[in-house]
């Protein structure tokens, strides 16, 4: 499928539209799907046969002082990712704490269970074997 002969000028018409808050046929949000949407052309047209537009747009908008939609989303995810590592890394050193207790109890068990064996081998011994 061929471009429309005025697709260039739709998606600069449409980047204006965006980049000044009036949108007609999109969100207005400033990503490339929306610019796709308010210019009537598949998206395809921007990363495809256009990249020069699409790269156009991103740097106006950055020139503007302010971030693609798609960057902010980026920008949170990764905060929520950072903030979760942290938290896994509270947790796991929890863990590891708990692994050396347990060896501890674990050892601390095998002692008195072998004093108490050794207990019960003697033949005086007060210590008796519960009936199974």
């Amino acid at each position: 499928m061929s471009p429309a002969p005025d697709e260039r000028d739709r998606i600069r018409a449409a980047m204006e539209r965006i980049l000044q808050g009036t949108p007609q046929y999109s969100s207005g949000a400033l990503t490339i799907v929306a610019l796709a949407e308010e210019a009537g052309v598949p998206r395809n047209a921007l990363t495809q046969r256009h990249p020069d537009l699409k790269n156009d747009f991103y740097a106006q908008v950055r020139a503007r002082g302010q971030m693609p939609d798609s960057e902010i989303r980026l920008r949170k995810q990764i905060v929520k990712l950072k903030e979760l590592r942290a938290k896994d890394a509270t947790e796991l050193a929890q863990l590891r704490a708990d692994v050396d207790h347990l060896v501890r109890a674990v050892n601390q068990l095998t002692a008195e269970n072998r004093q108490l064996r050794g207990a019960l081998s003697q033949p005086s011994s007060p210590v008796r074997a519960l009936p199974p």
